[in-house]
């Protein structure tokens, strides 16, 4: 019997693959198979994702230095577990577009009647603000925010002298940190916006848990004390800003000379 993933020769009694690790699946797909695969990846409280996600707040750096440094049955696959964050993120876009959007729309009014009140400028931010177009592509926000987020872990740490993880390390804390907080903020929103809570309100309090779980999560894998934390967590702020100033300047003049070239 041969490895159906790599044709490597198994051994009859073999349950998985010693060259590739897959296991070993000898029946026909049926709904029973189905629905236990399902029960053992998603719904079992003893499976991968409750672990994955009871441990990145609990202990964040063993799932993440633990995936790292070859640790990596326990867990969720840091590429699988983004792909299920994603996921949750499409269910978040459904419900608000479909049960939450007249309380949106509602708080929306009232918060461009409060900005009216105080400025009679018609171009505040929040006004030319399209936050269905916002939510419609919140998925991709994600995705194009990830090489962002990298950079600006590698770029602070690499200033800072503590250069144990290389570009790939930090993509892979960042992924986990992203899916993490993605997962969080769609439960937190939708519990919130069924209790009828402000969604302004809702999007304050996410901001500030992404912020401190950010915060808690760099802490605790690269061991540092309170202040120093402080001053990484400033560092990597100034990273991204810089980064994404300098990338939407590269971008304008880019734009600009396809539009010179052109005419």
């Amino acid at each position: 019997m041969n490895c159906k993933n790599c044709n490597n020769t198994l051994k009859a009694s073999q349950k998985f693959c010693d060259e590739c690790g897959a296991k070993i699946i000898q029946n026909r797909l049926k709904p029973k198979v189905i629905a236990h695969q399902i029960n053992e990846q998603f719904i079992s409280i003893d499976n991968k994702f409750f672990r994955t996600f009871i441990d990145l707040f609990r202990q964040p750096e063993t799932v993440i230095v633990g995936y790292i440094n070859g640790t990596r049955k326990k867990y969720i696959d840091v590429l699988q577990y983004f792909a299920i964050s994603l996921t949750f993120a499409g269910l978040q876009v459904f419900l608000i577009s479909t049960f939450f959007k007249d309380a949106i729309d509602a708080d929306m009014l009232v918060l461009e009647n409060l900005l009216g009140s105080i400025s009679q400028d018609e171009n505040t931010p929040f006004k030319t603000m399209d936050f269905d177009g916002i939510n419609k592509y919140q998925t991709l926000i994600y995705i194009i925010g990830i090489p962002f987020s990298t950079t600006s872990t590698w770029l602070a740490y690499f200033i800072a002298g503590k250069r144990q993880y290389n570009f790939t390390e930090h993509l892979v804390l960042n992924l986990y940190y992203n899916a993490q907080i993605i997962i969080i903020t769609v439960i937190i929103s939708i519990l919130l916006l069924v209790f009828g809570i402000n969604y302004f309100i809702v999007s304050g309090i996410i901001t500030v848990l992404i912020f401190a779980y950010l915060f808690y999560t760099l802490r605790r894998i690269f061991k540092t004390t309170f202040w120093y934390s402080v001053l990484y967590f400033l560092l990597i702020g100034a990273s991204y800003v810089i980064i994404t100033t300098v990338l939407s300047i590269i971008s304008v003049i880019i734009v600009l000379s396809i539009a010179l070239l052109i005419k």
